[in-house]
C-alpha cells in the first residue's frame, strides 16, 4: 500500500554555520519570540522561508512568500544549502525526556518520500479536521518555493519491528550525518542509509502498510491540492515524511490540557453539581493525588481532572468510556453540554487556551490566567489507528505527538 523512495534533499552545508542556529520547530509552533529568537540566530536561520516577517508595506510582489522563495534561491546560489549527492532514506533518531517525567528516551524513524494519495485510495488516513486559514498559508508558500522544507508525521504499524531493526543497525555502523539539540533538550540525530539493498529492503517492509497522519495534516491536504493543480510536476506527486512505527517504544502521546478564561457566569458549585448528574464526582487531596489515579491504568474508563482557580484541590470526573474517547467527552458533555460552549466558539478560538502539562495547567490559574482546567489523560496511540483507519477523525487538539519533527534537516526541492 505505501509507496516511500529515497531522495536527494539539499541540506544545510557547514558553511551555513552551526545548525543550532539554522533549523526550526514545524511553522505552527513558532511563537512570535521564537521567530525573533530564530532571526537573530543566523542570516541563514529556516524561519526566513518558514515563517518570514509580514510588513506594513507588503505588496503583491514584495510580501513574505516571495521573499522566501528568493531567501531559498540565494541559499542555493551561496552554497548554504547544497543538494545531496546520491538518493538516500535518512535514519532519524530523537532522544529526549518526557515532560513531567525524568524518563529519557528516544524516537526512531526515517525520512524519505511518500506518494501523494487521495485520502479515498484508503492508504494515508486523517485523525484530525484541518483549518483553511493554514492551508491557505502553506499553499502560497510552496506556490512560491516550490518546496517542502518540514517532514509530514507518518505513523505506520509494524509490531515486529523489522524496520527498526534496520535503522537501528544503520546508526550503529555510522556517525552521524547532523547532530543538533533543540530548543526543549531533544537531541536530532540523521544517520544516511543509501547502499541499495537497504533500501529496497525498507521499501518491500513498507510496501502492505497503512500510513497514519500523526502531525502535518495541514501540509499533507496542501500537498494533495498543490498536485491536483500542477500535474506535470512528476515531483510534486510525492511529499517529504518521517515514518515512525506506532508500536515503536519511543513513541508518546501527550496529553493537550484545556484552561479557561473568559467564561460569564462560571460557578464551581453549580458546575460540579451539573456534572454530577453525568459524571462520579470526586474531590482529591491534590494534583499529584490526581497523577496517582491516573498511574493506574484504567482503559474502560473516562477519567477528567478539573481545578478551579484559587483551589488547590481537583476534581475527578469518570465515568464508563462506552467507546468514546476522553477529548470528545470533554468537548461534548461538558464544554457544549453544561458550560454551553459551542463547538463554533471552540473553532474560532474563544474561551480556551491549549496547555502541555498538567502543572503548567495549575500555573495559569495560580497566575489568574484562568478560571478551570480540565486535565486529559493522554490519548492512547490504539485509539489514534482505531479512530483514523475506521475513517473517523477527532477533535482539534487531541494528540501532542512529543516531541515535533525539525524543519529544516532535510529540503525537498520540486525541480521537475
Amino acid at each position: 500500500m505505501a509507496q516511500v523512495f529515497p531522495f536527494q534533499p539539499y541540506r544545510y552545508s557547514p558553511a551555513a554555520g552551526p545548525l543550532e542556529r539554522l533549523l526550526t520547530q514545524p511553522y505552527d509552533k513558532i511563537s512570535p519570540d521564537m521567530q525573533r529568537r530564530y532571526l537573530a540566530a543566523s542570516p541563514y536561520n529556516l524561519v526566513r522561508i518558514e515563517l518570514g516577517e509580514r510588513f506594513d508595506t507588503d505588496t503583491d510582489t514584495d510580501n513574505i512568500y516571495t521573499r522566501a522563495a528568493a531567501y531559498l534561491q540565494d541559499f542555493i546560489r551561496q552554497g548554504i544549502l547544497v543538494k545531496e549527492p546520491e538518493p538516500a532514506f535518512f535514519v532519524y533518531f530523537q532522544e529526549f525526556t518526557l515532560p513531567d517525567s525524568q524518563q529519557r528516551l528516544t524516537r526512531k524513524g526515517f525520512i524519505g518520500l511518500g506518494a501523494v494519495e487521495d485520502y479515498s485510495a484508503g492508504v494515508v488516513h486523517r485523525h484530525e479536521q484541518t483549518l483553511s486559514g493554514p492551508k491557505k498559508d502553506r499553499r502560497e508558500l510552496l506556490e512560491h518555493t516550490r518546496a517542502h522544507t518540514g517532514q509530514i508525521f507518518m505513523l505506520y504499524p509494524d509490531r515486529q519491528g523489522c524496520i527498526d531493526r534496520i535503522l537501528e543497525q544503520a546508526a550503529a555502523s555510522s556517525a552521524p550525518a547532523a547532530e543538533v539539540k533543540d530548543e526543549y533538550d531533544t537531541v536530532h540525530r540523521l544517520y544516511k542509509i543509501s547502499d541499495p539493498d537497504s533500501i529496497r529492503l525498507i521499501q518491500e517492509h513498507m510496501a502492505d502498510k497503512k500510513l497514519l497522519i500523526a502531525d502535518g495534516h495541514h501540509r499533507y491536504e496542501t500537498a494533495l491540492a498543490f498536485l491536483r493543480d500542477h500535474p506535470e510536476l512528476e515531483d510534486a506527486r510525492r511529499v517529504m515524511m518521517t515514518f515512525v512505527n506506532m508500536y515503536s517504544p519511543g513513541l508518546r502521546i501527550l496529553a493537550t490540557h484545556r484552561v479557561l478564561v473568559g467564561v460569564p457566569n462560571l460557578n464551581p458549585d453549580d458546575f460540579i453539581q451539573r456534572a454530577g448528574q453525568r459524571f462520579r464526582a470526586a474531590r482529591l487531596d491534590s494534583l499529584p493525588a490526581l497523577k496517582q489515579v491516573w498511574a493506574e491504568q484504567a482503559p474502560e474508563e473516562i477519567r477528567i481532572g478539573v481545578l478551579f482557580a484559587q483551589d488547590p484541590a481537583p476534581w475527578l470526573l469518570s465515568r464508563e468510556r462506552k467507546g468514546a474517547l476522553d477529548v470528545a467527552v470533554l468537548h461534548e458533555e461538558i464544554l457544549q453540554g453544561i458550560l454551553d460552549i459551542s463547538p463554533e466558539a471552540v473553532r474560532e478560538g474563544k474561551f480556551i487556551q491549549y496547555v502541555r502539562g498538567v502543572d503548567s495547567a495549575a500555573d495559569l490559574l495560580r497566575q489568574g490566567r484562568g478560571q478551570v482546567a480540565f486535565l486529559l489523560e493522554p490519548t492512547t496511540v490504539e485509539q489514534v489507528a482505531e479512530t483514523s483507519f475506521g475513517g473517523g477523525v477527532m477533535p482539534q487538539k487531541s494528540t501532542d505527538f512529543f516531541p515535533k519533527l525539525l524543519s529544516g534537516l532535510c529540503i525537498y526541492k520540486l525541480e521537475k
